[in-house]
């Protein structure tokens, strides 16, 4: 992980949201709001307007991931912002600001820095593994980068196993029973229904993996 992959990363994302705003939004109108999709797309592609504007020189690992993540909370409305951006936000705060221009971050500080990402996320979230959110695909991923990592695995091979557990956990949201959020209220009728913020993380695991493999 450099700053070119982190840049082209976040650029990744953003297209992906965009990409699939719709089948979000389909998704959040069967147990939300129903605007899970208009928010990534809008909340990823304004983080990408302002890396754009940015000197490449001039930026390291820990400032784009940090400034990723302060975008998402104040552009995102609802709770994806803060639970996306706060995630984005302490995973550049782990890593540190020697990530600058030249740095070069391999698979184990990553991994140990995304361990950080969830626990912030369910420190703000209050969620299990189980809940049918976000976390249901977002613990999985971090534990598939580490084990990956501490195997000795390359960047590579530690972001595809990511992604890969990210969509697992992400279609094993669909039997649950959601626990946390608006999708709570519906009760036994939010069974059934993919959970459109573990599907938004499986993109986000995704984007990681097409841009290490193309490195």
């Amino acid at each position: 992980m450099d700053v070119s992959l982190t840049r082209d990363w976040v650029q990744n994302i953003a297209s992906a949201m965009s990409r699939n705003q719709d089948h979000l939004t389909a998704l959040d109108s069967a147990i939300g709001d129903g605007d899970h999709g208009a928010n990534m797309a809008r909340g990823f592609g304004a983080a990408r307007t302002r890396l754009d504007a940015a000197s490449p020189a001039a930026t390291s690992v820990d400032e784009i991931l940090v400034t990723t993540g302060k975008t998402l909370v104040s552009v995102v409305g609802g709770a994806s912002g803060p639970l996306f951006g706060s995630a984005f936000r302490a995973l550049g705060e782990a890593l540190g600001e020697d990530s600058g221009p030249g740095a070069e971050i391999d698979a184990r500080r990553f991994a140990a820095a995304l361990a950080a990402a969830l626990d912030k996320l369910q420190q703000l979230g209050a969620a299990v593994p189980g809940d049918k959110t976000m976390v249901d695909a977002y613990a999985p991923a971090v534990s598939a980068f580490r084990d990956a990592a501490q195997s000795g695995a390359d960047f590579c091979t530690a972001a595809r196993a990511a992604a890969d557990a990210a969509e697992a956990g992400m279609r094993a949201t669909v039997p649950m029973q959601a626990r946390k959020g608006r999708a709570s209220y519906l009760g036994l009728r939010s069974i059934g229904h993919q959970d459109p913020g573990a599907t938004s993380t499986a993109y986000v695991f995704r984007a990681l993996a097409e841009v290490a493999a193309a490195v």
